[in-house]
């Protein structure tokens, strides 16, 4: 397993892993611009609040690695980074935690709270793995990275691409639903790039008529396709270039959670680059955008690289709200979006 999770790092930083036929979405929407403003561009509020914790603006480094030696390193600079700009930070899969023979040794590289004693901190585990036996295990690796939340990582694409990956995903909603529940930390339904839409959030009401999450991340198509990113590691090319491309539209992906759950708390991610990109997904109805492969290079490199990427988004972040005319992020999903024709 950790000699995948490096494969995963190098594929990454050198192969193309973006969608190729499929885009976010966002370019077909239009931020409206106001001429006559009536903000201040210092005074600007990007301030946000998710899953009870404060952050200086609406972001979450996205959930990226660990489990490698390299992956210490990634994670520490990205942590450091969110701690200086006051961000979130998603931690790569722990399943490697919950392995008795690695999982001490793993811990090392997800083990950033030192330097990130203030932020949001979210674990992360597959739903492929997560069941009611595994409670106590996915507890103890929470606590022992001091998370504050639990990323749960639906990926049935990948895992179906992926060299001896997890194909059996029956009855895991069910499970989902008995984990969240038991656990003491509040739980996020993610995708890892293809995309939660309509139909996903129909499984998972279900019959029973709640959401047994706190939150979810769309994690849409239009930025890295981990379904291409597994063909690479496992073949050296990618073999089945339709699945490299399937997935739903990060900013379609928006669209039908918010419709169908006006309330939960949203995270957009996959393909969010730029301020901008932000600006857009949160006017669609988004609460936070999380970023990952952007920043991988830049997390190897140190914290200021980290730090100076994610500084310039938020510059361009505010410039969005001040031109749009709005002083907040309420003030932003009331100005909306417009579609292009």
């Amino acid at each position: 397993m950790t000699t995948r999770k490096r494969r995963h790092i190098d594929v990454c930083l050198d192969e193309r892993v973006a969608y190729s036929g499929v885009t976010t979405g966002l370019e077909r929407y239009r931020l409206p611009y106001n001429a006559l403003t009536q903000t201040s561009l210092a005074h600007v509020d990007l301030s946000a609040r998710f899953l009870g914790v404060g952050l200086r603006a609406p972001i979450l480094i996205g959930a990226m690695t660990g489990g490698a030696e390299l992956s210490g390193t990634i994670n520490r600079n990205l942590a450091a980074a969110a701690q200086r700009l006051g961000l979130g930070m998603m931690l790569g899969s722990q399943r490697i935690m919950l392995d008795s023979a690695l999982g001490e040794e793993a811990a090392s590289s997800f083990t950033v709270r030192d330097l990130a004693p203030d932020v949001l901190l979210i674990g992360n585990i597959g739903l492929a793995q997560l069941t009611v036996a595994a409670i106590d295990d996915i507890s103890n690796a929470l606590k022992r990275v001091g998370a504050d939340a639990l990323a749960v990582h639906t990926n049935p694409l990948q895992e179906a691409v992926q060299h001896n990956g997890d194909g059996d995903f029956s009855g895991s909603v069910d499970r989902l639903r008995e984990v969240a529940a038991a656990l003491e930390y509040p739980v996020l339904l993610k995708e890892v790039g293809h995309g939660i839409g309509k139909s996903a959030v129909t499984e998972l009401i279900g019959s029973s008529g709640d959401v047994p999450v706190a939150a979810i991340d769309v994690a849409g198509a239009g930025g890295t396709s981990w379904s291409r990113v597994e063909q690479l590691v496992r073949y050296g090319e990618v073999r089945y270039p339709d699945l490299a491309d399937w997935g739903i539209p990060t900013a379609r992906a928006i669209v039908e959670v918010r419709e169908a759950l006006p309330t939960i708390p949203l995270v957009a991610s996959g393909g969010v680059r730029t301020g901008m990109d932000a600006a857009k997904a949160l006017a669609l109805g988004a609460d936070v955008v999380a970023i990952a492969r952007p920043l991988l290079a830049a997390a190897i490199e140190s914290t200021e690289a980290v730090a100076d990427w994610l500084q310039r988004f938020i510059d361009e972040l505010r410039i969005c709200l001040h031109g749009a005319g709005a002083a907040d992020l309420l003030a932003l999903r009331h100005v909306g979006v417009t579609p292009i024709p």
